[in-house]
């Protein structure tokens, strides 16, 4: 539906996007996650045709759009959702119907389509209010409303839930998740926040740098980061470089100089890899006792660094020759009388380890 080839844009003697291919799937909804300045919104705005790259071509059902006198035409198959809400100084409705009247479509069928998306955006009752008395919350229904009250073929969002407090965020999130699956309407969405794109993402792009780095399935992206970067962005903490040391039967043994630690994999020995290991796939218990019979093939002694707390979870340092984090819950803090100091074993399954080559990462 919609293509990036060979997409450059630069401001000044700097590059801030440079992207080869990028091919966004009729119906399906992209979600385009990465750091601030990363490039994210830049490359919204090229896919938009809102922003001319400096070299390169943006491609609508296989067919390049130039930049002339059929830009307009082109430009009219889109609507953008933007971070703060672009809105006239009139009502509600007005504003839903903005969109609808400015491309001349009939009053009753102006009327119908805009009742129909407040409805669906939850603010029907809301069609006489001026705008400037509206929640920040019900600003953005308004904004999406008008959007798709004219049933683009492309409907662009950058970082629309950004300026939300966290239930506004959340029940917006919730119905714009079941509007996008009912739709189907070609959907590239722009966000920093991990959560978002697992959620509305069909498939997750990940930009570092002005590059996309990754780009797949949100189970792939997250599952099986494809370089450091990568998993560092989708929250992959432990990332320990070692040697492929042992190679038996689709399972090996990395030795990193200081644990040796069985993963999933057919790597040949000798081969560097980094080992990655989300923290909230860590377990902790305590050091002493009786020892317990899990699945895990990973067990190690350490002792706890530090605690830093997490929004509701916490996050544990522990010091066990190599240094991992672990994601644990207040209650196992109190549970485990967690402390700087406290002895524990960690564990961790095998089926829990991505291993990437630290060749391909270009790492040492």
């Amino acid at each position: 539906m919609l293509e990036a080839r060979g997409v450059a844009v630069a401001y000044g003697a700097r590059t801030v996007l440079e992207v080869d291919e990028l091919a966004v799937r009729r119906g399906e909804t992209l979600a385009l996650i990465g750091p601030n300045g990363a490039g994210k919104s830049t490359l919204l705005r090229v896919l938009g045709l809102l922003e001319r790259p400096a070299r390169g071509e943006v491609r609508l059902d296989g067919q390049p759009v130039g930049w002339g006198r059929d830009l307009l035409r082109a430009r009219r198959r889109f609507a953008s959702v933007f971070q703060e809400p672009l809105l006239a100084d009139t009502t509600v409705e007005r504003n839903v119907g903005l969109g609808l009247a400015l491309r001349r479509v009939p009053g009753p069928a102006l009327r119908r389509r805009s009742a129909h998306w407040m409805d669906r955006l939850g603010i029907g009752g809301l069609a006489g209010r001026p705008v400037r008395t509206l929640s920040g919350g019900e600003a953005q229904r308004t904004s999406l409303a008008r959007a798709f009250a004219i049933e683009p073929d492309v409907l662009l969002l950058d970082e629309p839930f950004s300026a939300l407090d966290a239930p506004t965020r959340e029940e917006l999130l919730r119905d714009l998740q079941r509007i996008l699956r009912d739709a189907a309407v070609t959907t590239v969405f722009v966000t920093h926040e991990r959560a978002e794109a697992l959620r509305l993402g069909d498939r997750v792009g990940v930009v570092l740098d002005g590059r996309v780095a990754q780009l797949a399935a949100p189970e792939v992206v997250f599952g099986r980061p494809a370089t450091p970067g990568v998993a560092r962005f989708v929250g992959v903490e432990n990332l320990l470089p070692g040697r492929v040391a042992v190679a038996d039967d689709g399972l090996v043994t990395v030795d990193t100089g200081r644990l040796r630690i069985r993963a999933p994999g057919d790597e040949p020995v000798g081969r560097r890899v980094l080992v990655c290991v989300r923290p909230e796939d860590v377990v902790l218990g305590t050091a002493e006792g009786r020892p317990t019979r899990d699945s895990a093939l990973n067990h190690f002694f350490g002792r706890v660094a530090d605690l830093v707390p997490a929004g509701i979870q916490v996050r544990v340092q522990v010091e066990c020759g190599d240094s991992l984090v672990a994601l644990v819950t207040r209650h196992s803090v109190q549970e485990l009388a967690l402390t700087p100091g406290t002895p524990v074993k960690v564990s961790f399954k095998a089926s829990a380890i991505h291993l990437i080559e630290r060749e391909k990462a270009g790492g040492r």
